[in-house]
């Protein structure tokens, strides 16, 4: 008894470890940009959403369009509305904003992109975990957050 619980123990402690370290991995990475003017597709791991995928494609999200309410530079309201999220904007230019999230427990980071289109008048997005495999739904979740945000501010 006392080895199974003494096994259990050496089990979790590593596992916990491991854990903090995917979150300092995850820390060197950065969002991956633009490819050929579009936000770049998403692996094939479930932890990654983004509007420019295929419809039928299961890391598929919609785009957000762009209203009078974003003004003139819809970015600089996705600016504030990351910042109140607790997320970093790393970069941003007329067309592109690059931010990270990063969890509160073991320090995951969190890419998320956003892309104007100016012409169909959507802001596409990207939001990908860098480590790991599962997400448990939490892209797919801030960037609903991010729309709901932006259409109510």
């Amino acid at each position: 008894m006392k080895r199974a619980l003494l096994g259990l123990i050496i089990l979790i402690t590593v596992v916990i470890v491991a854990f903090f370290a995917m979150g300092l991995y995850s820390e060197t990475g950065s969002a991956p940009g633009l490819a050929n003017g579009q936000l770049e597709s998403c692996p094939s791991k479930p932890n990654c959403v983004s509007s420019e995928s295929s419809p039928s494609d299961k890391h598929s999200i919609a785009a957000m369009t762009i209203t009078p309410a974003m003004g003139e530079e819809p970015l600089l309201k996705v600016k504030e509305v990351v910042e109140l999220l607790g997320g970093d904007v790393n970069y941003a230019d007329d067309n592109y904003m690059a931010s990270t999230f990063t969890s509160e427990l073991f320090g995951f980071v969190d890419d998320v992109e956003f892309r104007v289109d100016q012409g169909s008048g959507l802001l596409h997005v990207r939001s990908a975990s860098r480590v790991g495999y599962s997400d448990l739904d939490a892209n797919r979740k801030r960037v609903e957050q991010i729309r709901q945000l932006l259409s109510t501010n």
